[in-house]
């Protein structure tokens, strides 16, 4: 790519603030994590969105003339645009002009242009979006996969998400065994309808995994397990409950401080205290989910993502492409298995 450097394609067109909020968090990442950035969309909209006296030379563009809006059909708005930026995007990838993708726009449209462009990784059925959930457990986060890529999924479709999100969770989060559990209604093996049985049978004689057994829905945030596998339907229930319940508790903090002098006070020495808590249970602090199974590094963000959620995101796609997730998947747990 006549660079060392990690190059990360960035639809400027996708999200609920583009492309303000999309360019200023791909330059701060430029800035601080070292990245090449590739702004993908309409010149003159991104150019607008750039700070004054912005030296244009050191800011790459790559035009792209349409964009997919959140109400098209994905399939169909992908294969009838070829020009829209999340299109454009993830050729960049495939043509290895990139290293990897981000989109904050239609996330179905973002897996349709990754699966029509780049493919499935050998030996894989279905790819599926893993986002990252804090736990009780101090800087111990668990990774959930499927949240929206599928909403049925087959026994074999589960058991890759496993593999898969446990290389994730070693390589990128840092995880030296992570122990991994399928999401259930009860601990038992029997426990479940066919699908969760079947899926429970095969996750235990995976031997590539460290399977630990059923995870009930209170086990989520227990920090018990490093990755929870589950169809995409019951994930993305999961991750917007989630989402939800972290915002209340919020509000409910920001509510039941006390008010006046004395409130101020308590506020002003609990300040580093709310902010802790605030980044452990805010999804900017990832920014995205990460589209496992394609044969690219590809990052999803939320619609609603603003400048230090697409800054955190790129974080989070340079360190898969530093730590070289999908190969690491394809040849030591994919390969492997297959040549077994």
């Amino acid at each position: 790519m006549g660079s060392t450097r990690v190059r990360i394609a960035i639809d400027a067109m996708g999200g609920d603030h583009a492309p303000g909020e999309i360019v200023a968090g791909a330059l701060r990442a430029r800035e601080e994590l070292g990245v090449e950035v590739l702004l993908v969309g309409d010149p003159q909209q991104i150019k607008a969105a750039l700070p004054p006296k912005t030296n244009f030379g050191q800011v790459e563009i790559v035009p792209a003339q349409e964009a997919i809006a959140m109400d098209e059909e994905p399939l169909s708005a992908v294969r009838r645009k070829p020009q829209a930026s999340i299109n454009v995007a993830m050729d960049l990838v495939k043509q290895q002009q990139a290293d990897a993708v981000f989109s904050a726009g239609h996330s179905g449209a973002a897996m349709a242009a990754a699966l029509l462009r780049l493919g499935r990784l050998p030996g894989i059925d279905r790819p599926a979006i893993g986002t990252v959930f804090p736990t009780i457990v101090a800087g111990k986060p668990v990774l959930i996969l499927d949240v929206g890529a599928n909403v049925d999924c087959r026994p074999k479709f589960l058991e890759q998400f496993a593999v898969m999100g446990s290389a994730y969770s070693q390589y990128v989060l840092g995880t030296t065994e992570p122990k991994v559990g399928l999401l259930n209604i009860g601990e038992e093996d029997s426990k479940g309808n066919d699908a969760a049985v079947r899926a429970h049978q095969m996750l235990r004689e995976n031997s590539q995994i460290t399977f630990i057994g059923n995870a009930e829905g209170r086990d989520v945030l227990s920090g018990r397990f490093d990755v929870i596998v589950c169809d995409g339907f019951v994930g993305n229930v999961l991750l917007k409950f989630a989402e939800a319940v972290g915002e209340v508790i919020l509000q409910i903090l920001r509510e039941e401080l006390p008010q006046g002098l004395h409130g101020q006070i308590g506020s002003a020495l609990l300040k580093p205290n709310l902010k802790r808590i605030k980044q452990r249970m805010d999804h900017a602090e990832h920014g995205g989910a990460l589209l496992l199974g394609v044969a690219g590094v590809c990052f999803i963000g939320h619609g609603s993502s603003q400048a230090p959620s697409i800054f955190n995101a790129i974080r989070m796609a340079k360190e898969a492409v530093d730590n070289e997730v999908l190969q690491r998947i394809q040849s030591q747990y994919i390969l492997e298995r297959e040549s077994g």
